[in-house]
């Protein structure tokens, strides 16, 4: 009897690394996951490729995709437009296949409301200096940009109640440890399993 997938929702601010712990649990051989790529109008970082890190899209297309209601979630962050796909989403979780959401934290917000079932982490900076230090290091943005990213992530971490879970991200092998045991408790869940055997006890 094939249990219907989880949905798990990784957020957390700006530069916490949501895509390097996430890469690093997918770079595991024994990963079960399906990863849901992120839609974005903002441009490409060095080493990012459409398709595998996300869907880069213009801000015309990305608004005709909102129209159709062809989006699980979206959200304008710093100018810019972060969206999942609908139709991928559900069709995995129904197929019984774990799905893997790596979003910002305005999105998550509005895949609760869709989602209540799914598995909400949020991953934490282990201080305010350390994520701003990370930010400065990526050697990416502007002065006037990093500090837009410090006022929206002191908000974005007020929002930490909405969450199953907290993750420190101190190390990524850790926080990767971490996170995989939270998943596996999931499944565990009796509110999970007894679905299952109920349904199995009514087969005659």
């Amino acid at each position: 009897m094939r249990e219907k997938g989880l949905l798990i929702v990784l957020s957390g601010p700006s530069g916490v690394g949501k895509g390097t712990v996430r890469k690093e649990i997918f770079s595991q051989p024994n990963a079960a996951f399906e990863y849901s790529i992120s839609m974005t109008t903002r441009l490409p970082r060095e080493g990012e490729v459409d398709g595998i890190d996300y869907f880069f899209k213009s801000r015309e297309e990305f608004e005709i995709l909102i129209e159709q209601d062809k989006l699980l979630e979206y959200a304008e962050f710093v100018g810019n437009y972060y969206g999942t796909p609908v139709d991928y989403v559900r069709e995995t979780l129904n197929s019984g296949k774990d799905v893997f959401l790596e979003i910002e934290v305005q999105g998550a917000r509005q895949v609760r409301e869709k989602f209540p079932e799914g598995l909400f982490i949020f991953l934490a900076p282990p201080s305010l200096s350390e994520l701003e230090s990370r930010i400065v290091n990526r050697g990416t943005e502007t002065e006037e940009l990093i500090r837009q990213r410090m006022l929206a992530a002191k908000a974005e971490i007020e929002l930490m109640d909405l969450y199953d879970y907290v993750v420190e991200n101190d190390h990524v092998e850790h926080a990767c440890r971490r996170i995989n045991a939270i998943v596996i408790a999931e499944h565990c869940r009796r509110e999970r399993v007894s679905i299952l055997y109920k349904k199995m006890l009514e087969v005659k």
